[in-house]
């Protein structure tokens, strides 16, 4: 019998998979369970990840639901091979297995550690930000708005009620590229020291430029903390994402530890945030010239 022994990245992204085509298709978990012969409550379980169905009982969830063609054929390769502990989703960030893998985590986390040494992490984006980075990935306006959208609906996860805990480490060349112009790039900043100063759920420390040395430097990763099974890893890469299980010897969690003994601490980390983001306005209003810009001490 198929259990909760391996709760794997894909796992979770096939229920996500088959909840998103039960919603769409305007069915409850009930009447979706007399359709296919068995109970509610199992249903439920292979949506939430907590259990695993065989290939056949996805078949027979997409036929109930009248899923065809290329969305049956992503969903059914996704029911192949759940067992294993990696898995790497093709496509950019809004496709929808990428997508789909990432808010499966995001729905399976108990907490959040992210390292991000180039880039503000998508949520704590504002629209402006997350917009100019989509265009600046060759999507056309209108699905770069769409997907600034998304990215904003994801914010729940660490602000407000519902929020898990979230740390992030953030690289100092994240808060100097000045991504969507100087104008984007004070309001982005500005925004990030509110949530950092109002969140009790957010922890935000810099790494200086000058702490060289870390293995942060190999690039960034988000390790997603699960109540059952070992922590997920998440890398973006450009035209893929990847989803490993932390299990085992050197874990990303103690990757993390290494960057944050480097890392600034909250109060620091504060003040180096406002004094960037200080900056960037000076620029925008035309009163500071652009140019290098020294770590803060």
């Amino acid at each position: 019998m198929r259990g909760t022994a391996m709760l794997t990245p894909r796992i979770r992204t096939l229920g996500t998979a088959l909840r998103e085509a039960r919603i769409d298709a305007r069915f409850g978990l009930r009447e979706l369970a007399r359709r296919v012969g068995t109970n509610p409550a199992l249903v439920s379980n292979w949506e939430l990840g907590q259990r695993v169905p065989a290939l056949e009982d996805v078949a027979g969830i997409l036929g109930a639901l009248g899923v065809v063609g290329a969305e049956k054929q992503r969903i059914l390769q996704l029911a192949r091979g759940t067992a294993e502990p990696g898995w790497v989703a093709r496509g950019k960030q809004s496709d929808p297995d990428h997508l789909g893998g990432l808010l499966a985590c995001e729905r399976a986390a108990t907490s959040v550690v992210e390292w991000q040494p180039l880039l503000v992490p998508g949520l704590l984006q504002i629209p402006d930000y997350a917009r100019a980075l989509f265009l600046a990935d060759g999507l056309p306006v209108k699905d770069a708005e769409r997907q600034a959208e998304i990215r904003m609906m994801r914010r729940p996860l660490v602000v407000g009620p519902g929020a898990i805990p979230c740390e992030v480490l953030l690289g100092e060349a994240a808060l100097r590229n000045p991504i969507g112009g100087p104008a984007t790039m004070a309001r982005q900043l500005r925004f990030l020291a509110d949530l950092m100063a109002t969140s009790a759920k957010l922890s935000v420390r810099v790494v200086p430029a000058s702490n060289g040395g870390h293995p942060g430097l190999a690039g960034r990763f988000c390790v997603y903390h699960v109540e059952v099974g070992d922590p997920i890893v998440y890398f973006e890469h450009q035209h893929s994402g990847a989803f490993l299980l932390d299990e085992g010897n050197d874990t990303y969690c103690e990757v993390a530890d290494r960057i944050r003994e480097v890392s600034l601490d909250s109060r620091r980390s504060a003040a180096f945030v406002q004094q960037v983001a200080q900056e960037f306005r000076e620029i925008a209003q035309g009163n500071k010239p652009e140019g290098p810009r020294n770590s803060f001490g």
